[in-house]
């Protein structure tokens, strides 16, 4: 099967302590994989090493076969483009209002777009995340449930087919997590390559085909999510690594 991204002998380190060492991880093209390991265990430095968002110490970071920290212009744009990151802490602008912070992929990516489709396409995104307030206010107007739901709207809005999504039901009420769950659920049945950090195992049950248990910066397991299904001990073991 085709990689759509690779990681080849990665490490990272940070403020004088590795954090990540030596990840070597395929993630095929199509299928959903979730990253998961106890707190502080270098799962969110993985994804955002994979999505390009960190540079490597050491080590590759593939895309398409192309190495990310080498591209040219024109296929980071189009990494960029076909990929969106929902971070953690929804990471948006303070400076700037809603309706400013979602149109900025809109005019990267898509600069031939009117004022008015960008418009119509940000008012489609917000009524798909169910979000209701004003999109002239900031972002320190929101709860954190809300600056989730904007920080998810921003991803969807330029139609990608590489999703990088850490935590991203977090803050969220269970009525809220289950709409933005439908809303990957349906991109994984369109075809869209998706890289998750969760902690929930029935999201991880739900959506993942692949899991990925990283321990102290370290691959410590890889498996399908048929084989931990039908392995009492694999279960247990991935419990075991969430919870601790």
């Amino acid at each position: 099967m085709s990689e759509i991204i690779e990681l080849k002998n990665v490490f990272f380190s940070a403020h004088d302590r590795d954090i990540v060492q030596d990840v070597s991880l395929e993630f095929e093209t199509s299928k959903t994989t979730a990253i998961v390991g106890p707190s502080g265990c270098g799962k969110s430095t993985v994804l955002k090493l994979a999505a390009g968002l960190l540079v490597p110490n050491r080590g590759e970071v593939l895309f398409k076969g192309k190495n990310v920290a080498h591209m040219n212009r024109g296929d980071n744009l189009e990494f960029r483009r076909e990929g969106a990151f929902v971070f953690q802490d929804s990471a948006l602008w303070a400076n700037q209002n809603l309706d400013e912070i979602l149109e900025l992929p809109l005019k990267i990516h898509y600069p031939a777009m009117s004022k008015f489709q960008r418009a119509q396409r940000i008012k489609e995104v917000a009524a798909e995340v169910d979000y209701r307030k004003n999109l002239s206010i900031r972002p320190d107007r929101l709860s954190m449930g809300e600056q989730k739901l904007i920080a998810f709207a921003r991803a969807m809005l330029c139609g990608p087919s590489l999703l990088f999504l850490d935590e991203w039901t977090e803050s969220l009420d269970e009525t809220a997590a289950d709409r933005l769950i439908d809303i990957v659920r349906l991109k994984k049945s369109e075809g869209a390559s998706i890289l998750f950090v969760s902690h929930d195992l029935r999201i991880i049950r739900d959506i993942a085909d692949f899991i990925v248990l990283i321990v102290d910066g370290k691959v410590s397991m890889k498996a399908s999510k048929d084989q931990i299904t039908g392995d009492t001990k694999l279960a247990n073991f991935l419990r075991m690594g969430i919870a601790s």
